[in-house]
């Protein structure tokens, strides 16, 4: 109404005051307590306790806890029906406010149904107006919209929003003021990211991917972005024009990662695929041994990365999210970084006797890394295509490949006891010190080494299922050389609940290092493989790591690094099944 500060209600949804036994409050007072926007003792005015309220009071609270104290109370009009909202710092609640019964009767009271958000959910707040077409500001103020994280289905988020009316102005910003307060009191939640978009990926998907899904919830979230890679782009990937002029590099993540301050930036974030992600995880973790004056020829004990790492999947495969998020879902992924969900991850260092070749999380050499060799040089048919012809060809010519293995096992510590100590003794004299290295020599078909559990649509456990993100140790999985036919069921192991590893041809081990030492192959045997890059007959042996190709001659040394990185996501090990479609092999 013109001049009330009483915020606003609807008519047939009033709330009144408590009013004495034999007779209605004075308008006035009715007026005033409409008014009330803060939690606080009634006035002196207030009706005795024998006085009966017909408006339904939020449920009776248990004792109150640490950040359940209330901050402000008031009325806002929620889905049509006016409301008591009490605020505290960890949840929102409100219940509506019921209308008298005629009769005075209090059996006629109902029950109102309490409902409550907590504020660990809830990732931006804005003040909500009603503006004209083309109006940028202002407008006339109609109350506060919540935006809440839901999570619809198993790790499948999404967003919703809740309208809290109200037309007065000082009301609102009160309480905005105070929502906000509580936001940027969570930490790890991001104000301002480093953003890499790949405009090659899988059908130019990340570019439409990130304008379309990402970019608007950073911008709804107050999220200030640096973009690499993007806004030039679109326009020619809307106009269709210069489609094969597309000047992205190879290595222009990491080269801008070298030159680029991360103290500015609160998290790092990539849209693409497998390829994209990691080169920005290796240039992320470069960055950081650079920054921290280490060597980065030899690098024994790397220090963490500075910044969490988000990744938003948008290619053909996308190993790393799929294992995150459990699906590949963009909107998923945007929402954990948003709400900073931080999850600890194992990091592998591959080098050489000589320099260190990247940072990684899983690498396969044999049947992995042959076909992903064939299908780079398949470029030119389209994706899916060419992944498919690049296994089938692979398989169709399957030779192992002749290396030696050495490991060392993980230690998993035992009870403190004198039998485990006494166990462990005789252990010891039997297989002699802790750090005794393993050999393995002979022809192997595929050699897996993983850091993290690699979950996809063909493997819902996992390519690796007996390892965590964060248990510091690697999976060692050897698969000999045997018959095409139970390698092909081997493969089919992966997608069905049954053991893949079930077989007498297939070996696991749990290990902190591993060192791989390719046997170069006669000329008459390099010949053979004539479905490779001459690359193989010159000595290079192509490596897998995390779908990105690598050859390397030389012996190649694997260590694992506990936790070297935060990566936007939760731990989805257990996690059964997916809808994700990837190829990992």
């Amino acid at each position: 109404m013109p001049g009330a500060a009483a915020p606003f209600l609807r008519p047939q949804r009033r709330a009144w005051p408590e009013r004495p036994a034999g007779g209605r409050a004075p308008r006035a007072q009715r007026a005033q307590a409409a008014a009330l926007g803060a939690a606080g003792p009634r006035s002196s005015a207030a009706a005795p306790e024998e006085r009966r309220r017909r408006v339904a009071p939020l449920a009776a609270a248990p004792p109150a806890e640490a950040g359940e104290e209330p901050l402000l109370r008031g009325i806002f009009e929620i889905r049509k029906r006016s409301c008591d909202v009490v605020l505290s710092a960890r949840r929102l609640r409100w219940s509506p406010i019921l209308p008298e019964s005629p009769t005075g009767d209090s059996r006629m009271v109902l029950q109102a149904q309490e409902e409550i958000i907590e504020m660990k959910d809830v990732f931006s707040v804005k003040l909500k107006r009603r503006r004209f077409v083309g109006q940028k500001k202002g407008g006339t103020l109609l109350g506060i919209t919540i935006f809440k994280c839901l999570n619809r289905e198993e790790n499948k988020l999404t967003d919703c929003a809740i309208h809290l009316n109200n037309l007065s102005e000082d009301h609102c910003h009160s309480w905005f003021r105070h929502l906000k307060e509580i936001l940027n009191g969570f930490q790890n939640r991001p104000k301002s990211l480093k953003v890499f978009v790949n405009p090659s990926s899988h059908k130019r998907e990340a570019t439409h991917v990130y304008y379309e899904q990402v970019a608007p919830l950073f911008k709804l979230a107050d999220i200030k972005t640096d973009v690499t890679g993007l806004e030039w782009r679109y326009s020619l990937l809307l106009t269709d024009t210069q489609q094969s002029k597309v000047t992205e590099y190879e290595g222009h993540a990491l080269s801008v990662l070298k030159e680029c301050e991360l103290q500015a930036f609160d998290g790092v974030v990539c849209v693409g695929g497998d390829g994209s992600v990691s080169e920005v995880a290796h240039g992320l973790l470069l960055k950081a041994q650079i920054d921290a004056g280490k060597d980065t020829d030899y690098i024994p004990t790397p220090v963490r990365a500075p910044v969490p790492l988000g990744v938003i999947p948008a290619g053909t495969t996308n190993i790393l999210a799929h294992t995150l998020y459990g699906i590949k879902h963009a909107v998923t992924a945007t929402l954990h970084i948003v709400m900073g969900h931080i999850q600890p991850v194992d990091v592998c260092t591959f080098s050489t006797p000589s320099k260190l070749l990247r940072f990684g999380f899983s690498a396969m050499i044999g049947f992995g890394a042959r076909t992903l060799a064939l299908a780079e040089k398949h470029r030119w048919m389209p994706s899916s295509q060419r992944k498919d012809f690049a296994f089938i060809k692979t398989l169709a010519d399957l030779k192992p490949e002749e290396c030696e293995l050495s490991f060392l096992p993980l230690q998993i510590p035992q009870e403190d006891s004198h039998e485990n100590d006494r166990k462990k003794k005789e252990q010891m004299k039997k297989k002699g010190s802790k750090d005794q290295w393993h050999k393995i020599q002979g022809h192997f078909l595929n050699v897996s080494i993983m850091a993290i559990p690699c979950l996809c649509s063909m493997a819902p456990r996992g390519l690796a299922p007996n390892t965590r993100l964060n248990n510091g140790s690697m999976a060692l999985i050897v698969v000999q050389n045997t018959s095409r036919t139970e390698f092909i069921k081997h493969l089919k192991r992966y997608a069905s609940i049954k053991n893949q590893f079930n077989f007498p041809f297939v070996e696991t081990y749990t290990v902190q290092e591993v060192k791989v030492q390719p046997r170069l192959k006669s000329g008459l045997d390099a010949k053979e493989n004539t479905y490779l890059n001459t690359a193989s007959a010159e000595g290079n042996y192509p490596w897998n790591i995390d779908g990105d190709l690598m050859k390397e001659a030389s012996e190649v040394h694997v260590r694992v690094h506990p936790q070297l990185i935060n990566l936007y996501g939760v731990n989805t090990d257990d996690l059964e099944s997916s809808q994700a479609t990837c190829n990992c092999i």
